[in-house]
């Protein structure tokens, strides 16, 4: 057997969650004289379950897109996104982001200043037709926040102010898992957060992975936390996926030649960097 650096066995058969075929998404802008932008032209992959997909690319390339797509936020000018098999369109709103959560990118603009951080957890809770009793909502706040390693006792009541990126963003992860939601798109989840903390959040998302089982589309720029984290990889250049496959294998023989020359731009440590060489004309040169 096979295994990729974040531990799915290849060629194991598993359930596809999530299917996004021929996804395209177009803007036009002005008002004589329009302009239309493809964002996200004809992409196609899935996401099967407890599995960790990782969409890369540089800014600009659609990654985050593909991700509203995916979250309902916006409607695709054509293609479809399938979730449990059916068109995601045909979902009631509250059951699709019961089974479907987010997790942004900046933590601190989901949180509402004037209000203490209980209120992101509690209103997780309305995505229940039926609702839950106060005590029942106490044990499942309480429960989950041990098992992300938050001690409930000394977080809860306070503001976001009083907590670091790291809490905020280990609360937005709680709530995924309060309802057992069963995809969570994370879109440069960890990019705000300094290097401590972002190995924390990663090792958080692989837990919900391995030991809860649910799917992740991680969205990232960062290269080095795709392979870490992945069992998969996409690869993204001006709204096309131009390469995809198992992480494992995208990442040690990388074949398109944008691909190449992004793995290309990432640093090696055990390498001895040269800072003799600049581009022509690029000013004063190192000495």
């Amino acid at each position: 057997m096979v295994w990729s650096l974040a531990g799915a066995m290849i060629g194991e058969v598993m359930e596809k969650i999530l299917q996004c075929e021929n996804l395209t998404k177009s803007f036009t802008s002005g008002l004589i004289r329009t302009k239309c932008c493809e964002a996200v032209k004809n992409v196609t992959f899935d996401i099967e379950k407890a599995e960790i997909v990782a969409l890369v690319g540089e800014s600009g390339s659609g990654k985050t897109t593909v991700a509203k797509l995916i979250l309902r936020l916006i409607e695709p000018t054509s293609g479809r996104v399938l979730f449990g098999g059916e068109d995601v369109s045909s979902y009631d709103r509250h059951e699709y982001y019961r089974r479907v959560q987010a997790i942004v990118q900046d933590p601190y603009s989901a949180y509402n200043p004037f209000y203490k951080v209980d209120r992101v957890l509690e209103e997780i809770f309305g995505l229940y037709k039926n609702g839950l009793s106060d005590e029942k909502r106490k044990k499942i706040i309480a429960s989950t926040l041990k098992r992300i390693g938050i001690n409930p006792e000394e977080m809860l009541g306070r503001y976001p102010h009083q907590l670091s990126g790291g809490q905020l963003q280990r609360f937005l992860i709680a709530r995924p898992l309060m309802i057992n939601s069963e995809l969570v798109v994370a879109d440069e989840a960890t990019s705000m957060l300094d290097a401590s903390t972002r190995a924390g959040i990663l090792n958080l998302l692989l837990s919900l992975k391995e030991n809860e089982k649910i799917s992740i589309l991680f969205i990232t720029h960062d290269i080095a936390q795709a392979q870490y984290i992945s069992d998969r990889v996409l690869v993204m250049q001006k709204g096309e996926v131009v390469e995809q496959g198992f992480a494992s294998e995208v990442f040690a023989h990388p074949t398109h030649p944008y691909t190449k020359e992004l793995f290309s731009s990432v640093p090696q440590l055990h390498e001895k960097w040269d800072f003799q060489k600049a581009p022509q004309g690029s000013g004063d040169k190192c000495s």
